[in-house]
């Protein structure tokens, strides 16, 4: 049987070449006016999925 892609998972995940799996910043949303300058600058930057959640999150993105 084929291994599907979880949807969600995809529109919200990129898989690399390197294997990492890139991620939006948390708390991006809304209520920036109570968040420091900093964390504000912080959020934008690039992130990756921790290495504890590597295993899970690899099986919702089976093919790239």
């Amino acid at each position: 049987m084929k291994m599907k892609t979880n949807k969600g998972a995809a529109k919200r995940m990129r898989k690399l070449a390197s294997g990492k799996i890139k991620i939006k910043g948390a708390y991006g949303r809304h209520i920036m006016r109570a968040k420091s300058a900093k964390q504000k600058r912080n959020i934008k930057q690039t992130h990756y999925v921790h290495s504890a959640n590597m295993s899970n999150t690899e099986r919702l993105l089976p093919n790239g």
